[in-house]
């Protein structure tokens, strides 16, 4: 007994974390109606959903998936671990993806932004007494700070918005899944 609890300590030491999710057959674990073979096919959006949320204050995963001892089969295991992998890999590239083109674009506006607002500095310190001058100062100044203000919103709200999927496809990707028999 004091071998387990000396185990159980240890892995709770380096932050690993345990997810169990009861399932009746590897059915539950994909879309109902996804007819392919359980190395293709979709997952089910209520298996994510629970693995989400279970994972939520979670740093390290572990992901147990258990099943009755009779319905075992080896084979399908493999395929699904397999599926179970692909799935998770594919979601965190596209994620990592997907935030660095955001923070790349609001970069872009907030540099575009203040380029617009150096401009209007500069057009107004002309003293000029045209129209299209002061014109062209008042939309650079209202562009500037518009575009600028934009792209911050888009690197720290945008991107604050998507993290958490982010880090749920980074804990999965690197989970190590097993299956157990009940």
């Amino acid at each position: 007994m004091k071998k387990r609890l000396k185990r159980v300590k240890k892995r709770e030491g380096f932050g690993l974390s345990e997810i169990s999710i009861l399932l009746s057959n590897y059915e539950e674990i994909f879309s109902d109606f996804d007819p392919r073979p359980y190395h293709q096919k979709a997952l089910s959006v209520d298996f994510l959903q629970e693995i989400k949320r279970a994972s939520y204050d979670k740093e390290k995963l572990e992901l147990k998936l258990l099943v009755p001892k009779k319905t075992r089969h080896l084979v399908h295991e493999r395929d699904i671990k397999k599926r179970l992998k692909e799935h998770f890999k594919k979601h965190y590239l596209l994620m990592g993806k997907e935030i660095r083109k955001i923070k790349n674009r609001g970069w872009i506006f907030v540099f575009l932004g203040l380029v617009m607002i150096t401009a209007a500095s500069i057009l107004s310190s002309l003293g000029s007494s045209k129209i299209f001058i002061h014109f062209v100062t008042v939309l650079f100044e209202a562009g500037g700070w518009f575009t600028g203000w934009t792209g911050l919103d888009q690197i720290y709200y945008t991107v604050g918005n998507k993290t958490a999927d982010f880090e749920f496809y980074r804990k999965t990707y690197k989970c190590k899944i097993s299956f157990v028999h009940y």
